[in-house]
């Protein structure tokens, strides 16, 4: 049966169609509409928060618009606001988040592409058990390999830079990347793979030209995962990085609970936003690839 029916009811020029939604559509529609509020009506309030004065946020309606729209928190938040003795805002520690982000993201998709491409298409001896190795790392916690990491790091001579962070990020996200790599190229056509393997091409040539080509919804899968675990991460950060070199996250958390002078909470509501303005942004712009790669084969065994 049909989720919207049909009545006809009389009009000037005759009996015409009536919409009468059935049951199951308006409750479709509005655990929707429950759903989109529930997750918009946070965001409303940091934001006509962040735009209000101290004294206004004092009147206690956090639902209120702003009176008076002032950007001065923003400001602050960015580029002053303080963490004990330090006062340098979001702006250094944006550029840390950059920094850690770009090359941890490229590593990890070069890496676990091929390394997926390799498991669907060119099987070697022992490939399966490879590929359940892969698979247990995926669901190791984070927490379990904390302190091995610090050794290593520490031996390496990296820990408490930018460096150590970056290899953690990169490692931690190869498994789940081979992974949907893996599934990906398994849901290609084989008689693609084939006919290149007939025509000469090997290995790489058969990757870049072939493979490569079809797979943009699958690495704006990889990439969405990717920058939005990596910039929100917080644990890798405070562990890893050092007091100099804390991503976004570390400095929001210190913002936020910094407990001398009195509570800004625009200016709490301002590093929030700024913090989460990135892996937002990327999502909008590229998220109907980011369902076409699951929808193709990213969640397929």
């Amino acid at each position: 049966m049909s989720a919207v029916a049909f009545e006809a009811t009389a009009g000037p020029s005759g009996p015409r169609p009536s919409r009468r939604f059935a049951p199951s559509t308006i409750i479709i529609y509005g655990t929707l509409i429950f759903a989109a509020i529930y997750y918009l009506v946070p965001l409303y309030i940091m934001v006509v928060t962040s735009l209000k004065g101290l004294p206004e946020i004092r009147l206690g309606n956090i639902f209120a618009p702003p009176v008076e729209i002032t950007f001065a928190a923003w400001d602050k938040a960015w580029n002053s606001a303080c963490t004990g003795l330090y006062c340098e805002g979001m702006k250094t520690h944006f550029w840390n988040s950059v920094v850690i982000t770009v090359p941890s993201v490229i590593v990890s998709i070069a890496v676990g592409s091929v390394s997926g491409y390799t498991l669907a298409n060119w099987r070697f001896k022992g490939s399966e058990f490879f590929f359940t190795i892969l698979l247990v790392g995926s669901f190791i916690p984070y927490q379990a390999m904390l302190y091995p990491l610090v050794i290593i790091t520490r031996e390496m001579g990296i820990y408490g830079t930018l460096w150590a962070v970056i290899m953690v990020h990169s490692i931690f996200g190869m498994p789940i990347l081979t992974l949907l790599f893996r599934n990906y190229f398994a849901s290609l056509p084989v008689d693609l793979f084939k006919a290149a393997r007939i025509d000469g091409a090997g290995f790489w040539a058969i990757f870049l030209r072939v493979m490569l080509p079809m797979s943009l919804p699958i690495f704006t899968v990889a990439m969405i995962l990717q920058v939005t675990g990596i910039w929100n991460d917080f644990l890798f950060g405070v562990v890893f990085a050092g007091p100099t070199n804390y991503p976004m996250t570390v400095q929001l958390n210190n913002i936020v609970n910094s407990i001398q002078g009195v509570r800004e909470y625009n200016v709490n509501m301002a590093a929030t936003i700024i913090t989460g303005l990135v892996p937002l942004t990327i999502y909008f712009i590229s998220g109907r690839l980011f369902v076409r790669g699951i929808a193709a084969g990213a969640v397929k065994g």
